[in-house]
């Protein structure tokens, strides 16, 4: 009979993959391959994106995301997050998860995976200036906002509840621009000044805009249809999010940080799941495997996507 933390484990498991062993059918693929990848073991990538911080900078990420109107307007018109939250989540873990883990050619596949989807993402929004404007989730600027949110976001959360990044922040925003090129952003930042000048201009430019749309999605991302024994770890990241963000995006979301102390909170309950899922993920076991196995260790292989194209080809 399963126990208490089995169950707890299988359930979480199922919310971060969408299976309950937590080893979808492609983690087997991330297994071959004849690459180590873009980034490997030793890289600011696998120290961010193997740690427990990641949960709280996906509702961080999804939060900052949605100040973007022509973002806002694709995920409302398009996305299936308000009746199937888990199966968006599982599939926004799986690209990222196999960027980071994958062999070039896999990761190659799976980002062009993505631009397909984004192709048929098309519409129109009031921007900031409540201005008419059509939107394509693949335009430059909606897929360098969600690059920046997604970098952001991870890298904060990271400095406050992780460990040493190799290499430091300059190292996980240079190596991460190699994701963004991948799915179509043309200059992503190399290094943190460039993260944080890319996301400053956003804002001096009154292009981020708050409304009833905007609080609609933060009203579904504070309260989610988790499973009910979820819900008290997910209220205490959720708060460890909003106690991350920059204040202005805080006003604008309409959001405020509790008194209460959230970080140290945060920073338990991440444990507590560290503790639940155990050492190393198991897609980060299938890597190791395979850069075994082509007899490669370290960060090494193609350093940008137009070097594995010409691998894939």
């Amino acid at each position: 009979m399963a126990t208490r933390k089995d169950r707890s484990r299988s359930r979480l498991l199922a919310a971060l993959s969408g299976t309950h062993d937590g080893r979808p059918a492609w983690v087997d693929r991330i297994e071959e391959g004849d690459d180590a990848g873009f980034f490997g073991p030793g890289s600011a990538a696998w120290a961010v994106h193997g740690g427990m911080p990641t949960l709280v900078a996906g509702i961080r990420a999804l939060l900052v995301q949605t100040l973007h109107p022509g973002a806002m307007a694709g995920v409302h018109d398009h996305s299936r997050f308000g009746e199937d939250p888990l199966g968006r989540l599982a599939g926004t873990i799986q690209w990222l998860t196999i960027v980071t883990y994958a062999d070039t050619v896999f990761a190659t596949e799976e980002s062009a995976r993505v631009g397909k989807y984004h192709s048929r993402v098309i519409g129109t929004y009031l921007d900031a200036h409540d201005v008419e404007r059509p939107y394509a989730a693949g335009d430059p600027e909606l897929l360098a906002w969600v690059h920046l949110a997604f970098t952001d976001s991870f890298l904060a959360c990271h400095t406050i509840w992780g460990g040493a990044i190799p290499g430091g922040a300059d190292a996980y925003v240079r190596e991460w621009a190699t994701a963004g090129e991948l799915v179509g952003v043309e200059s992503p930042p190399r290094s943190e000044w460039q993260l944080r000048d890319q996301l400053a201009a956003f804002s001096n430019n009154g292009i981020l805009k708050s409304d009833e749309r905007v609080a609609e999605a933060v009203r579904f991302i504070r309260h989610p249809p988790l499973p009910k024994p979820m819900l008290p770890a997910y209220r205490v990241l959720f708060a460890g999010a909003v106690a991350s963000l920059p204040e202005d995006y805080r006003r604008m979301l309409g959001l405020r940080r509790s008194r209460l102390p959230v970080v140290w909170a945060t920073a338990r309950a991440l444990g507590a799941v560290h503790r639940l899922l155990g050492r190393r993920s198991p897609s980060e076991d299938a890597a190791r495997a395979r850069i075994a196995r082509i007899g490669r260790g370290g960060p090494v292989g193609p350093s940008s996507p137009q070097q594995a194209r010409t691998t894939a080809d």
